[in-house]
């Protein structure tokens, strides 16, 4: 079993994380593009070679994401319509993210085996999540998820405070 740790940087504009092991060594650069159509964010190891491409699509009513791994288009996730709490579907074989209510917290699992446990954590300056890799070869693929979830509840947020205003 793996640790990472993602951590986002509060006053980037364009959404800077990065990945870290449980050495504080980096792992991945995770960067999004600003004042840019259609949103992105690139996922990159530490030679800066791009590994992972998460594509926001532009125009739909609930947020949808493609996520790419390895040059290859391999899920889309799209914000499902619910009351209680947010739920996402994801298009691959047999992935899917299940979360407690406050959706803080969540499981990504694989044929109903658990590949990887995402915490956020709490009092932390900045979104912090704390990720761990059951399966490694799935390591891309849960980062890439991760940060799709993190930046569809940021959108949500956004057009909930805009709304109230």
């Amino acid at each position: 079993m793996k640790q990472l740790y993602i951590k986002q940087k509060v006053f980037s504009m364009a959404g800077k994380f990065t990945v870290k092991d449980q050495n504080e060594q980096d792992v991945y650069y995770v960067e999004g593009s600003w004042m840019k159509f259609p949103k992105t964010f690139s996922i990159m190891d530490t030679q800066m070679n791009e590994v992972g491409l998460i594509t926001k699509k532009t125009f739909s009513f609930l947020p949808t994401f493609f996520v790419e791994a390895e040059g290859q288009e391999t899920v889309t996730i799209k914000k499902q319509f619910t009351f209680l709490k947010s739920a996402y579907s994801i298009d691959a074989a047999g992935i899917e993210v299940r979360g407690n209510w406050w959706d803080m917290n969540f499981d990504v699992t694989q044929n109903g085996e658990v590949i990887g446990t995402v915490d956020k954590q709490w009092f932390t300056w900045g979104d912090s999540y704390q990720i761990q890799i059951m399966k490694e070869e799935m390591e891309t693929l849960i980062v890439a998820l991760v940060v799709a979830i993190d930046c569809a509840k940021a959108d949500q947020a956004a057009s909930s405070s805009a709304a109230s205003m």
